[in-house]
């Protein structure tokens, strides 16, 4: 994938997939390296599933031979010395604990760094599509923080109004981008 935040909505979607109703977006960047780390509470992966979910040829999926999403984040890592960790832990074995956390760092000095892309809209286009499901996002960086937490949108908007409404996924745009903004100021 060209942006990051294109892997970013794959891989949420993926938890979305696996039955999450709460799915972290977390980046935080130091001086010369970024770590990605998108957490759920879905139904997690047997081990067996584990060990071939990076196999471009393995999928799920019954629509397409092929999943892409985890091995081209995989490789985007290693592209440039960084890496990618997958943990779950499958509901069959872990009834109240399970769900799954996928984790990539990257040099971000490295040629080969993948750009962030549009992060905003990724994150705005999830929660657009799931109205249903919890999204906490963070991105941590040396310029600040940016941060949104769905569970804090639906204690103020009340269970009447969905955040799929438009005023509200544009008020999250404008949001999302204001602190962005912020961070470039400081």
């Amino acid at each position: 994938m060209k942006e990051l935040s294109l892997n970013i909505l794959d891989i949420a979607e993926n938890s979305v997939k696996a039955g999450a109703t709460l799915i972290g977006i977390e980046l935080d960047e130091t001086e010369n390296i970024l770590t990605l780390r998108i957490t759920d509470n879905g139904c997690g992966m047997t081990p067996e599933v584990l060990q071939s979910v990076t196999d471009p040829f393995y999928t799920t999926r019954t629509t397409r031979k092929v999943g892409l999403g985890l091995p081209l984040l995989k490789l985007a890592a290693e592209q440039t010395g960084g890496k990618m960790t997958i943990t779950s832990r499958h509901e069959t074995l872990f009834p109240k604990d399970h769900g799954t956390e996928v984790t990539a760092t990257f040099q971000t000095q490295h040629i080969d760094c993948t750009p962030m892309g549009d992060i905003v809209s990724s994150i705005v286009t999830l929660i657009q599509g799931n109205p249903d499901r919890e999204f906490v996002f963070r991105h941590k960086s040396r310029r600040g923080t940016v941060e949104l937490d769905t569970r804090q949108l639906r204690d103020v908007l009340g269970a009447d109004v969905p955040l799929n409404n438009f005023e509200v996924l544009q008020w999250i745009t404008e949001f999302l981008r204001e602190q962005y903004a912020g961070e470039e100021k400081l």
